[in-house]
């Protein structure tokens, strides 16, 4: 796993987190189009939050959304990637079950855990989600959480999320909401794991 960058901006120059600069990326059209995932599961969408072991702080956010038409995910200002994933300003394409699992192994090592909360929604909702995350751009570092929040004040039942840039309050306003369901992800792979993780290969189809 490559080192991370911190996205809660009090924090931007003291701790490795999974924020790193805005990097715009534009992948062809036909990489995108032969990357749509759709998953058989309900409509969805999730918040994942890489938090400290330590000192429990949160250090970058991403999210997922699970809509009719395709599973993408927003990671925004991440350094996350896949040579099978398709990019295009921190939304990636493609986001099967084990790409899912590929981006949780990623950021969780022995210094960082990974949040994943869950709240089901309506398909229309899921698609406003999907073309918002798509329509945001590249997010630069330290933005990740507030990037997030823009997005989610858009959705009908969102609406009040707090306007912060901190990974750990948005995880624990997004908990707050009914019916979240929420999972914690440990891995002992050691803090700098960069020959230790390898992207495996992902057959969408």
């Amino acid at each position: 796993m490559s080192s991370l960058r911190i996205c809660a901006l009090v924090c931007a120059t003291a701790v490795l987190t999974a924020c790193g600069a805005a990097e715009p990326i534009w992948a062809p059209d036909a990489e995108v189009a032969r990357s749509v995932y759709r998953h058989s599961g309900p409509t969805a969408i999730t918040l994942f939050t890489v938090v400290g072991k330590n000192n429990g702080s949160g250090a970058h956010s991403g999210l997922l959304v699970n809509a009719p038409s395709q599973r993408a995910l927003f990671d925004p200002a991440g350094t996350f990637n896949h040579p099978h994933l398709p990019e295009r300003n921190d939304v990636f394409f493609g986001m099967s079950d084990p790409a899912v699992d590929f981006y949780i192994d990623y950021h969780a090592r022995v210094t960082y855990d990974v949040v994943e909360q869950t709240v089901l929604v309506s398909p229309a909702v899921a698609e406003l989600a999907l073309a918002r995350i798509q329509a945001y751009g590249a997010v630069p570092k330290a933005h990740c959480a507030d990037s997030i929040t823009e997005i989610l004040s858009d959705l009908p039942g969102f609406d009040m999320v707090p306007n912060t840039m901190f990974p750990k309050r948005l995880m624990n306003w997004f908990g707050d909401l009914p019916n979240v369901s929420t999972e914690r992800h440990s891995d002992a792979s050691p803090d700098n794991n960069s020959r230790l993780i390898q992207a495996p290969p992902l057959l969408l189809n």
